[in-house]
């Protein structure tokens, strides 16, 4: 079963929506975003315990902190690659930044290969079905050039600035 929840944000942000299967989250993303269609909303508005514990965790992120706890999530169908990806995505600290060519260096330099597509790495950042919990906002384009992003530019900028990344 599939079950949703919508969750309103602070001013200046789009409110979220989250999907989960009752047991984990599965999805969470912002409303009207780009990347809606990645998602779906059919299925049950239930509040779940782990809906109650992404929004304990989005409160305290948008209180200006970084939760010292993760809700229980699943990112299905992974290839390698992305999963690659994920994982740095995972460790870029609250408050920073890094690039797609960052991401691409580091997935090259762990693979034994000369170069990575940092191209390929947007994709695979862009992919990503659960915002702010998998920091995909913090990725930014070449020299920090603000770049895309599937919740909306807008939104990207105000949680950059939330974490201290952006005056």
């Amino acid at each position: 079963m599939n079950y949703l929840w919508r969750y309103e944000t602070p001013k200046g942000f789009d409110d979220m929506w989250m999907s989960g299967d009752g047991e984990v989250l599965t999805g969470l993303w912002f409303d009207g975003s780009k990347d809606t269609s990645n998602h779906s909303l059919d299925g049950e508005k239930r509040l779940t315990a782990v809906f109650e514990e992404t929004i304990r965790w989005l409160d305290a992120y948008f209180a200006g902190g970084m939760p010292d706890f993760t809700p229980a999530y699943r990112i299905e169908n992974l290839t390698d690659f992305r999963r690659d990806v994920q994982e740095i995505m995972r460790e870029i600290p609250y408050g920073k930044t890094v690039t797609y060519g960052d991401i691409a260096r580091e997935i090259a330099e762990k693979r034994g290969i000369e170069k990575m597509s940092a191209q390929a790495v947007g994709g695979a950042v862009g992919a990503n079905p659960i915002c702010l919990i998998v920091p995909c906002h913090r990725v930014m384009g070449a020299g920090g050039k603000m770049t895309g992003y599937g919740g909306e530019i807008e939104n990207k900028i105000a949680l950059l600035k939330l974490e201290g990344a952006l005056e």
